[in-house]
């Protein structure tokens, strides 16, 4: 089961002093990056937050954001650390005189620093238990996202590697047609230049020319990569780097396949499989 990499989760808990809102944001990323936006004091809590992610997901780029509305008739108690403020505007003060056109300090702005309100610890640790359930809320729902995304990318690699495959069996069939046409271009432009060929040496002629054209091992390749992506596809385990390192695979083949096309329809059918290839690509970076 394929699962996707992007995805979004939103979860409320109410409490009795307000609500409690946890966004989750998900995009493809090479590993599992997670960042959070927490409110000030509530941050010693991001390291068992991570902890909890890490367990759901391997890759994709996370970020989590939690806020805390207070009811209307519950004003928060907050702390305003006066000495680290003034430190901080007397080091702005202190770069507005290096401008040369200097603004001035937005206390607005210094509030929003981290560190100067001060909101109570003790009370971040009774919430403790409802930021958990929030959090967690908003996992299940960020991997049922994930996975209901993935079912449509599942739908469309099982889509194209069924049009690879039946391009395959063209490629294959004209293979016998595509070798005689050959045979007879030669043996007429030969004939054309000598009265009379030696038989034998064209004969090994035409097993070179074969040779070079032939590609049955690159045509068996591909349809052995379409085992494998569908193999990836039933697996539990991400399965992301696995389906890229495939697609790899599979330009390799198609490129050599249009190297080798001794006709138009054959270069036709190579083209149309590097499309096909490409498409898979691109939705496989979204791959877990």
């Amino acid at each position: 089961m394929i699962k996707s990499m992007t995805g979004f989760a939103r979860s409320e808990v109410n409490i009795p002093d307000g609500q409690l809102v946890w966004e989750v944001r998900s995009v493809n990323h090479r590993y599992l990056d997670q960042q959070f936006r927490l409110p000030e004091g509530f941050r010693a809590m991001e390291p068992e937050l991570k902890a909890i992610a890490s367990k759901r997901f391997s890759r994709g780029k996370l970020d989590s954001t939690l806020s805390f509305s207070y009811q209307s008739s519950r004003k928060p108690q907050i702390t305003v650390n006066l000495q680290f403020a003034q430190e901080l505007v007397r080091h702005a003060e202190t770069l507005n005189q290096q401008l040369s056109k200097p603004g001035s300090v937005d206390p607005v702005a210094i509030l929003r620093w981290p560190g100067v309100v001060l909101e109570d610890e003790a009370q971040a640790e009774t919430l403790f238990p409802d930021i958990l359930a929030g959090f967690l809320a908003a996992m299940d729902e960020l991997a049922a996202n994930r996975v209901r995304e993935g079912a449509h990318i599942e739908e469309m690699l099982k889509t194209r590697c069924e049009q690879v495959t039946r391009i395959v069996a063209a490629v294959q069939q004209r293979i016998p047609e595509v070798l005689d046409s050959i045979q007879k271009r030669l043996t007429e432009r030969v004939q054309s230049l000598v009265d009379n060929p030696d038989q034998d040496r064209l004969e090994q002629e035409l097993v070179m020319m074969a040779k070079k054209l032939d590609v049955s091992e690159e045509l068996d390749r591909l349809v052995a990569h379409v085992a494998e992506v569908m193999e990836a596809i039933n697996s539990d385990a991400p399965v992301g780097r696995r389906l890229d390192f495939l697609m790899q695979e599979f330009n390799r083949e198609a490129n050599t396949l249009a190297s080798k096309s001794a006709d138009t329809e054959t270069t036709k059918q190579a083209i149309e499989l590097k499309v096909l290839i490409e498409q898979m690509r691109e939705q496989i970076q979204n791959v877990e």
